[in-house]
């Protein structure tokens, strides 16, 4: 069972890398948004919130526009 999904993962690296990666960032904003919670509220310029904001709306593009359009090239 592990042997046979090993199998399917090395068969598509790319997809693997993407939905791996996905999880990550999915868990580092996650984290970051506890950890920012759990800071109080942001003072003074919050980059911190901004950093968190702005890789949360490049992970949204990534998936919504790019992943698509490479989609769409790659089988046209």
């Amino acid at each position: 069972m592990v042997a046979d999904l090993a199998a399917r993962l090395r068969g598509y690296p790319l997809a693997t890398i993407l939905e791996l990666g996905s999880v990550v960032v999915c868990a580092l904003l996650f984290l970051g948004t506890l950890a920012l919670l759990a800071s109080g509220p942001p003072a003074g310029r919050g980059d911190p919130w901004l950093a968190l904001i702005a890789l949360g709306a490049a992970f949204v593009v990534f998936w919504t526009a790019l992943v698509p359009l490479y989609e769409r090239y790659l089988y046209s």
